[in-house]
């Protein structure tokens, strides 16, 4: 969608004008992923208008592949307003205008599955299976077990405004279950599922995914990883890949077949095991941010996330590059930020926990790095 930045704070009401942006969960995450180094594709559906040239040419500036989204001459491009929020009281309004959308419109006969297919990692939102039952089937599709099935990474967003009836819990804990790769809030796991008790009561309703991250909010994010006698600890992608940007998918897809013990996949009719008792969680603090706005913060954690992922870093670190990722976000006022450089967020990824907890950081950190790197003498 395109978005619409408020020039000032206050309620939508009383703000004059906006700025325009661009948001929307998939290709905010896809833009991060593009920024940090990894090729990326965003496959979706504009209106043939001005504000859709705008999208594809603003996501494709980025860096992403931008050749399979379609153009719909029927159907307007999304577009929401939103005020500039406050994190302490909450003071924040969104208005949606996506209903006859032309994103609404997908539906499997109207997506290159085979494109969407082609990466290693295939990121799905929640938010996508609420606008329409032809979205809701695509989801469906792409979640599906399927040979060569990349690996599937969810977001949930529950958003219940965007529900038309009171199904959308049942459906995206359905699709979380034919994930790989699940993000969902402690809080809105609580909101849709009626699941208290923190991450480990989560991980025990949501068993089937490889890796599960439980964000935590202001306080951190935990993150449980599938473990077996047989397969030991699976956390993806394959080995000998540290950078993840080529070649297939590390492991078979549920039904056809499950992996050994380094992330490989066995061969059908191999040895194969049930799925395991839920492992305790790794769990990082999240950083002290002074937050300029919230929105996009979730998006660019998964890309952080999914970034260290594919490089195939310890847990522990994906979670820190998850939160460094929010944080470059938290400190600028709209959906998207340029994340930290792989060196720096490397660097502050290493830092021990003493140094990692008395951390923070302001508006203009990311680039201030990038200043102090390009000064930095060449060894």
């Amino acid at each position: 969608m395109v978005t619409f930045l408020p020039s000032r704070p206050g309620r939508l009401a009383d703000v004059p004008s906006f700025d325009r942006g661009i948001g929307g969960a998939e290709s905010n995450v896809a833009c991060v992923l593009a920024a940090a180094g990894h090729t990326t594709r965003w496959i979706s559906r504009v209106g043939a208008d001005a504000f859709g040239d705008h999208l594809v040419g603003a996501i494709g500036g980025y860096g992403v592949d931008v050749s399979h989204v379609r153009r719909d001459p029927a159907r307007p491009t999304g577009i929401y307003f939103r005020t500039a929020g406050d994190r302490a009281t909450d003071a924040h309004e969104v208005a949606y205008y996506r209903a006859g959308s032309a994103a609404s419109a997908m539906s499997p006969a109207g997506v290159d599955l085979d494109a969407a297919r082609a990466g290693r990692v295939l990121h799905l939102s929640g938010i996508t299976a609420a606008l329409s039952e032809g979205c809701l089937a695509l989801m469906r599709e792409l979640t599906a077990p399927h040979p060569g099935r990349p690996l599937i990474s969810f977001d949930v967003n529950h958003r219940p405004a965007l529900w038309s009836d009171d199904q959308g819990p049942e459906v995206l804990l359905d699709l979380a279950r034919g994930a790989d790769i699940v993000f969902v809030g402690e809080d809105e796991a609580e909101e849709a599922w009626g699941i208290t008790g923190g991450p480990s009561s989560i991980r025990e309703a949501l068993q089937e995914p490889d890796i599960l991250v439980v964000k935590q909010g202001a306080h951190g994010a935990t993150a449980f990883c599938s473990t077996s006698p047989l397969r030991g600890q699976s956390c993806l992608p394959r080995r000998g890949d540290p950078q993840g940007d080529g070649g297939p998918p590390a492991r078979a897809k549920p039904g056809v077949g499950e992996g050994g013990g380094d992330g490989t996949p066995q061969a059908p009719g191999s040895a194969t095991h049930s799925r395991p008792a839920p492992a305790q969680g790794t769990y990082e603090p999240a950083l002290k941010v002074d937050v300029v706005a919230t929105t996009g913060a979730g998006d660019a954690f998964a890309a952080g996330f999914l970034s260290a992922t594919l490089r195939n870093l310890p847990l522990r670190d994906r979670l820190r590059h998850g939160h460094l990722t929010a944080a470059a976000s938290l400190t600028t006022p709209g959906d998207l930020a340029a994340p930290p450089t792989r060196a720096h967020a490397d660097r502050l990824a290493a830092l021990d926990d003493t140094a990692w907890e008395r951390l923070r950081l302001g508006p203009g950190w990311t680039q201030a790095d990038e200043e102090a790197d390009e000064e930095a003498p060449t060894p």
